[in-house]
């Protein structure tokens, strides 16, 4: 079963974030960076994208024909998602055992597991 990995920042330092990221030492700095290669590594893992912070995001709608645009996402900065990857596991459990991998879940932020609905 595939399952997309969404991994929700929450108060997780980044190099976004340079005052945050700045409290970290260097070795803890270190440990994100190798803590996400590894799980890129990972067999049966497709890496996917970090993105920006979500302040930097456009949100569209289209109503009554019209396409509109606003700055930034509806969400605080809690719920921002910050990347997100694939991951072919044999079981759920194999998908929950990925995710605690993730640097930003046991930062302050939170990995959802969500099974890929294959059409």
């Amino acid at each position: 079963m595939k399952y997309l990995l969404l991994i929700h920042q929450g108060d997780t330092p980044t190099p976004y974030d340079q005052e945050a990221w700045g409290r970290l030492s260097e070795d803890e700095q270190q440990e994100v960076y190798a803590a996400y290669q590894a799980i890129n590594q990972t067999p049966g893992v497709t890496p996917g994208i970090g993105m920006q912070p979500p302040e930097l995001a456009t949100t569209v709608r289209v109503r009554e024909g019209r396409t509109l645009t606003t700055d930034g996402p509806f969400v605080s900065v809690k719920e921002a998602l910050g990347g997100y990857f694939l991951y072919e596991a044999d079981d759920l459990d194999a998908a929950i055992e990925l995710a605690s991998r993730v640097p930003a879940a046991r930062m302050g932020g939170a990995v959802e597991v969500r099974p890929v609905a294959e059409w």
